[in-house]
């Protein structure tokens, strides 16, 4: 089983939903990116998204954007991200990682190739965030040989048949973007978000991750009670560039909120049912 169904049907068991940190590889620099894991991790993160740099990360917010820039000019790149999550590994064998990028540094690399290293690293997930379904078979076929999740996204706008589509090469979790726009946006509207979810089930018995304008423990606890998994990203990137010269506060300071999410998403008192 992928370390990412297990996690999910242990957590199931457990009453709790999945807390998913998003970091960019790389930033603010290499060497502190494993260690940043490790400290998510220890604060209560459940599955780690892992973003891959990209010149033109079109879904992302300037917080990201600005990530990247810092991770590719000191020389990160998709073969230097494999050799993170592979490091990661000497010490974690059982914390998920997703792999979110861009198709262009796979399709570069080439797709077998990718697969190849990714399993080798220790990659449980790919999001490939412009990759729509429609011309992701080559790929998802060779993940999903190689044990690992192609996961996908899905937008307030995604269509019935749309999301039925995308559930059907879907392995691991469906990622809700919960805002029309750009990574680190505008507050959430719960409500909206709840009813969208109810449509996504309908379609799928995929666990449904929400992502997008989560920024704190409230909101964070809020999502807790609706979805299957929270995703944070931007407010966590934020800290990570503001404090790059003083490592061990950006530690702490990125451990606390993690643990603070985690805190307020365990007294939710009412959580949805998870899949299979």
């Amino acid at each position: 089983m992928n370390r990412i169904a297990r996690r999910f049907q242990t957590l199931r068991r457990a009453g709790h939903k999945a807390l998913i940190p998003y970091i960019t590889a790389g930033d603010p620099r290499p060497e502190l990116t494993v260690s940043a894991l490790h400290t998510l991790v220890e604060a209560g993160a459940d599955i780690i998204e892992l973003g891959v740099p990209f010149s033109d990360p079109m879904a992302d917010g300037p917080v990201i954007q600005k990530a990247c820039e810092r991770a590719l000019a000191q020389g990160m790149s998709l073969r230097g991200v494999l050799e993170l999550v592979r490091e990661f590994r000497r010490a974690d064998n059982e914390t998920p990682v997703v792999l979110m990028g861009y198709l262009n540094p796979i399709e570069t690399m080439g797709y077998a190739a990718f697969v190849t290293g990714a399993r080798a690293a220790g990659v449980d997930g790919v999001l490939t965030v412009d990759l729509p379904p429609e011309e992701a078979a080559e790929l998802a076929e060779l993940l999903e040989a190689a044990d690992i999740a192609p996961i996908f996204l899905l937008a307030p706008t995604s269509s019935a048949e749309r999301i039925r589509q995308t559930a059907r090469l879907a392995r691991g979790y469906l990622y809700y973007v919960s805002l029309k726009g750009v990574t680190g946006s505008a507050a959430i509207n719960v409500t909206e978000v709840a009813e969208k979810l109810a449509a996504i089930r309908a379609c799928t018995d995929l666990p449904l991750g929400v992502g997008f304008g989560i920024k704190d423990p409230p909101t964070a606890a809020a999502i807790a009670e609706i979805a299957d998994a929270v995703v944070v990203g931007s407010a966590l990137v934020a800290k990570m560039g503001e404090l790059a010269d003083d490592p061990e506060r950006m530690r702490r300071e990125i451990a606390g909120l993690v643990a603070a999410m985690r805190q307020a998403m365990n007294q939710v008192s009412a959580p949805a049912v998870l899949a299979g």
